[in-house]
């Protein structure tokens, strides 16, 4: 078996990465079997070479390998591409074809973008999987077929079954063996790297000096985002070597070339909102707003017939939920901390009863309630940062699922949270 190295050099793979060298490992050891695997990252790591590698070490790198896209057939025509047609089977068909998985046979197949078949495809992909089996478009004749599957996405998947765009007894069978790239921002040692080797073939490309950095331009290089990953860099490295006049470059030099796209700075935010969005907060300002007002009338109406009344126990009983409430549950305490969280403030009053109590040696016991003037505190502004604490901290800083409950954007809620510091 040949080493992670040797391999990494054969098939042009740059970097020392422990993340990068695992997945080549990977695919190294699944490379003599005929298991099914999945590569996954983001758009422009490299998947491409994981396949490559796994057709040239197995039994089958004598026979065929093919790499299909996809995403770059039309639905109407992909069935036919993948397994072929009968003549006459549809408008254009004028003769019988072969498809990928008959030409293949006994090969290695390269599924790019499985992601993005369409579901009527993606049966008819599970029944070569599970058994070697498929049918010609405008046939009724069942072939066998005997190939190796390699696929690969950029899509997450799981979120894509979710939506009931891909099948996840499909996805299981795709993803015997998972193989995932790393990004190119989490192989900060590699960039300088392949920056060099680009820089190098491209001035042997266009017969001219190679384009270098300097100290600064490299911690910049090391620093971005690179949402195109590899691709982009490439993309940079080309467009200095044909664009620069002086071949050593430095940070400002550098910036000209890296779009703020893919820059960690958050995207620019448009002034300009959907009305949707004031509704969806309108309401429930609103109703935070009308829950704190009827709880303050209803303390007020208990306060009232409490003065009227004096400490009857018919009162009690009467409104003994909203006193447990007001009061605590022994109807002695006052849950202070609830009632000041919706917004109100409260009234202590330490005895055993809601009503201070006068003892007049010469007079029989009385009971009396102060007059209260209470200020309601109900600042929209407090309560929407409330309310946005509350969410973040349920979903443990999920923006996302914070905003669906908040019923906002999630564009929306970034900007209360830059706009109030949280």
């Amino acid at each position: 078996m040949e080493s992670v190295q040797a391999i990494k050099q054969r098939f042009g793979i740059i970097g020392d990465d422990p993340k990068l060298n695992r997945s080549v490992e990977k695919a190294i050891q699944v490379a003599p079997t005929d298991i099914s695997v999945l590569v996954t990252g983001e758009s422009g790591v490299g998947k491409e070479s994981i396949p490559k590698i796994i057709h040239a070490l197995s039994h089958r790198k004598h026979n065929k390998y093919i790499a299909v896209n996809c995403g770059a057939i039309p639905e109407g025509t992909i069935d036919s591409e993948l397994f072929g047609h009968e003549k006459g089977a549809f408008t254009g068909a004028t003769q019988t074809r072969s498809g990928y998985f008959e030409v293949a046979d006994g090969g290695t197949i390269f599924l790019d973008e499985v992601g993005e078949l369409p579901l009527p495809t993606q049966v008819r992909l599970l029944r070569v999987l599970e058994n070697g089996e498929f049918i010609k478009v405008g046939s009724s004749k069942v072939q066998k077929t005997n190939v190796r599957i390699v696929a690969a996405t950029n899509i997450n998947m799981f979120e894509s079954i979710k939506k009931e765009k891909f099948r996840e007894d499909l996805y299981y069978r795709l993803s015997t063996v998972e193989i995932n790239l790393p990004p190119l921002r989490d192989r900060k040692g590699d960039i300088h790297l392949l920056f060099r080797k680009f820089a190098s073939d491209f001035a042997l490309k266009y017969k001219m000096p190679t384009i270098r950095l300097e100290d600064d331009a490299v911690e910049l290089l090391q620093k971005y985002r690179w949402g195109g990953n590899i691709r982009q860099l490439r993309n940079i490295a080309e467009q200095i070597s044909v664009l620069e006049q002086e071949r050593s470059i430095n940070a400002e030099g550098l910036k000209h070339y890296l779009p703020d796209i893919g820059s960690n700075l958050p995207a620019i935010i448009s002034e300009k909102r959907k009305e949707g969005d004031f509704s969806n907060e309108r309401e429930i300002l609103y109703k935070v707003l009308f829950d704190m007002k009827n709880d303050l009338n209803d303390l007020k109406k208990l306060t009232l017939k409490l003065m009227e009344d004096g400490n009857s126990q018919k009162v009690q009983d009467e409104n003994e939920g909203l006193i447990q409430k007001i009061y605590g549950e022994d109807g002695t305490d006052v849950d202070t901390e609830e009632l000041e969280e919706d917004g109100m403030e409260v009234l202590q009053i330490p005895q055993n009863s809601p009503q201070h109590e006068l003892q007049d040696n010469n007079k029989d016991k009385y009971y009396f309630a102060e007059e209260i003037q209470e200020e309601e505190t109900l600042s929209l502004q407090d309560k929407e940062l409330e309310l946005i604490k509350k969410s973040l901290e349920r979903h443990g800083g999920k923006r996302k699922a914070a905003a669906e409950e908040l019923g906002i954007s999630e564009r929306t809620l970034y900007r209360k949270i830059k706009q109030y510091n949280l």
